[in-house]
């Protein structure tokens, strides 16, 4: 505290007098000997403010023990397993005569793990489980090709959208027609989005139609607001709110509350009109973690998502992808959101959200991914692009890359090849 032996204290730097061979001056003795008289007068042997030959002592654990030391925040946490992605396809499947369209929905993955996909007028499907095929049925040119499926929420029955504007359901476990739905589109049927008992179609005349599959008269409600293809449906989780995107560029919310009591000939309408897009918007996902959140994307001349508060209509972000975002896919596991995407690139991308930081990019179909859906668990992702391969992805696991390639592409739908197989 004394500022006077403070100031000396930092001025003076230890001195060392030079050894001289030939004997040390009467001069330099009495300096010295001052300085030694000066330091243990004023000092009283005191050492020195900066003192930088000894490691400082380690500080006493017992201080404030009940603040720093036994506080819960601060206990170290065990570090996580940094995760393993592949970055090669699990399994690759054939998918020959695949159409190459933006706007269909042709691969669903349903809830007793079978991925179904429409190859043009047929439609097979895959047993995950076991990797067994079957073929569910052929249509005839008049009624192909499948412009979408969808698989019920009992993983029993799907649903087949046609380009002749029909719609028929059909039981996997018996492989035979429940019934067709007619009179709701007057095109082709490229989205279906299932909601309990309520299918809900959309087709390219702009129309979205709730149909009560349970009943004769099945078509219970009518959704306006589309001018041109609806290409995108999605209902929340909590089944109050549906998604949908079209060839316009826009991205409607309808609430379902809205449109119960209404009739067929009255139009509901919509709760949010999004007009942000400047490309057609297929990619819809509802967060599984905030009832409210939408993530949408854009096509070719938009390549972004953006991320919507359904309760107040803002958005909340947007990322420029810099390529055509075909599809999204919100994690069961992570806070992360998956995306497929078409020109340039080809390929997928894992985000962790919100930060939008690229976690990994999955690359290995020669096209646009057209199409994609994840399994049951929410551990594995299958795409299909239009290089005619179907992809299977392990996303949220440690996985054993695929065997050795046999090379060459098989015509036989759903024919496995190796993640590093090239197919022409």
């Amino acid at each position: 505290m004394n500022l006077d032996i403070a100031h000396y204290l930092l001025m003076a730097a230890p001195r060392k007098e030079k050894e001289n061979n030939s004997g040390i001056s009467s001069s330099g003795k009495g300096k010295g000997a001052y300085r030694e008289i000066l330091d243990r007068v004023l000092l009283q042997n005191r050492t020195r403010i900066l003192e930088f030959n000894s490691k400082p002592s380690a500080p006493a654990e017992e201080i404030f023990p009940e603040i720093f030391f036994d506080s819960p925040y601060n206990h170290k946490r065990p570090l996580k397993n940094k995760r393993y992605i592949p970055q090669s396809a699990e399994k690759v499947l054939g998918a020959p005569n695949i159409e190459s369209d933006f706007y269909l929905n042709l691969l669903d993955w349903g809830k007793r793990n079978i991925i179904a996909v429409a190859l043009r007028n047929s439609v097979y499907l895959w047993d995950a489980s076991n990797g067994s095929t079957s073929k569910l049925v052929t249509f005839n040119d008049h009624v192909s090709p499948v412009s979408s499926v969808s698989w019920a929420p009992d993983g029993k029955h799907i649903a087949l959208g046609l380009s002749n504007s029909y719609v028929q359901l059909w039981d996997v476990t018996s492989n035979r027609p429940l019934r067709t739905l007619e009179g709701i589109h007057q095109s082709r049927v490229g989205s279906l989005a299932w909601n309990g008992g309520i299918l809900t179609t959309g087709g390219m005349d702009g129309n979205i139609v709730n149909n009560d599959v349970r009943i004769r008269s099945h078509i219970v409600q009518k959704y306006t607001g589309h001018h041109m293809e609806v290409c995108g449906l999605k209902w929340s989780g909590s089944a109050n709110k549906l998604a949908s995107g079209g060839n316009d560029n826009l991205v409607h919310v309808w609430d379902c509350s809205m449109a119960a009591s209404t009739t067929t000939s009255n139009r509901s309408p919509w709760l949010h009109r999004f007009e942000e897009h400047t490309g057609a918007v297929k990619a819809l996902a509802w967060c599984p973690f905030q009832r409210n959140l939408l993530a949408a994307g854009g096509g070719e001349s938009d390549r972004c998502i953006r991320f919507w508060n359904t309760d107040t209509g803002n958005c909340l972000s947007s990322v420029d992808t810099n390529s055509q975002v075909s599809g999204l896919i919100w994690s069961k596991n992570e806070r992360e959101l998956l995306s497929s995407h078409g020109l340039p690139h080809n390929n997928l991308v894992l985000w962790r959200y919100p930060s939008m930081e690229k976690i990994v990019e999955l690359n290995g179909h020669f096209s646009r991914v057209l199409f994609t859906t994840q399994s049951p668990d929410g551990c594995r992702v299958a795409s299909a692009a239009g290089d005619e391969t179907l992809r299977l992805w392990k996303i949220y696991d440690t996985s054993i890359v695929g065997k050795a390639a046999s090379k060459g592409a098989s015509t036989t739908p759903f024919a496995s090849f190796s993640a590093f197989t090239t197919i022409r």
